[in-house]
């Protein structure tokens, strides 16, 4: 496994600087936004998409330096029932984008549309009751994601693009295990997970366990940490919505690396990722608000420096 960077961590560097500045903390990869909940600081999609000498350019700045350009990130909504058009007309084009550029990766969210065909807020079914909620959650899987995922899928494969690794994100149609294989088995092996444990960490799930569960459908791997503050949590649960700037009074918040969960826990996490055959990219995303954003990346490459194997594994027991 190698050490990538996800752009926006670092998204008030210029790219140059951004670019030196993973080759200095020895960063092998970059996983650069491309629109939707980012600004894309970092790239000009509509530029590289008509100029084939611009997307040579662009390669050019990552291999002058030693780096990989490994993957593009349109995470988002497009799913949405007032902004989804905008949203997926940006999902299609870095699509395209990574097709032209020889990427067999795109990262992203699965989208979350309203409960209903009138709404005009996404609406996450999280609960069984009443039951009107397992009518809308229907709706949303058979009106609106299947359809969409069906033909993104088409898209992607004609432009060459394999892998669609899918974020288990909250306040999205796939979130978890057993939604992203739902939908994979919907529109095939295009589909696979973006598995951060971050998400799973705070939603209460095991990210460990989703490991063996997805075993080959773990297509990218994303490095974030959650701070679960257990007496907030005590009173308020883990459904959270205050603000994400006020981390003690927040029943958790995304932090640094080892901040969250010590260097053991991301040792085993690192191993059954190997123990499941997967051998790609962590992907550091920094999105912590007490810690500078350069010391905070610089703690994580150095956390996973310590707990990532580098080599395969060449132990042969000796006969006897």
């Amino acid at each position: 496994m190698k050490i990538a960077l996800v752009s926006d961590s670092l998204a008030h560097l210029p790219f140059p600087v951004l670019l030196d500045t993973a080759r200095s903390l020895g960063i092998e990869g970059l996983e650069i936004a491309t629109g939707n909940w980012s600004s894309a600081p970092h790239i000009d999609l509509p530029g590289l998409l008509k100029s084939a000498e611009a997307r040579r350019d662009f390669l050019r700045e990552f291999s002058r330096r030693g780096l990989e350009l490994v993957a593009l990130n349109c995470s988002g909504n497009p799913l949405h029932p007032v902004d989804g058009a905008r949203q997926s007309a940006i999902t299609r084009d870095t699509i395209r984008l990574a097709g032209q550029l020889g990427l067999e990766k795109v990262v992203m969210m699965s989208g979350l549309p309203g409960g209903g065909p009138d709404d005009r807020c996404p609406n996450w079914i999280v609960s069984s009751w009443p039951p009107e909620t397992q009518e809308m959650l229907a709706w949303q899987w058979q009106e609106r994601l299947a359809p969409y995922w069906q033909d993104l899928v088409t898209l992607a494969r004609a432009e060459g693009v394999r892998r669609l690794a899918l974020e288990l994100h909250g306040n999205q149609l796939v979130y978890n295990v057993p939604t992203l294989m739902r939908l994979r088995a919907m529109v095939g092996e295009t589909v696979g997970a973006n598995l951060d444990p971050s998400h799973l960490m705070w939603m209460g799930a095991d990210p460990i366990a989703a490991v063996d569960a997805l075993g080959t459908a773990i297509y990218h791997v994303h490095a974030k940490d959650t701070f679960l503050n257990a007496p907030r949590a005590a009173l308020v649960s883990r459904l959270e919505n205050g603000s994400l700037t006020d981390i003690p009074g927040r029943a958790w918040s995304y932090i640094t690396l080892g901040y969250g969960h010590d260097e053991a826990w991301w040792r085993a996490f690192c191993y059954r990722l190997m123990m499941v055959g997967y051998d790609g990219w962590l992907s550091i995303e920094h999105e912590d608000v007490l810690m500078a954003r350069l010391e905070g990346v610089e703690r994580s490459v150095t956390l996973l420096r310590d707990v990532v194997p580098r080599e395969p594994g060449d132990f042969v027991p000796q006969p006897v």
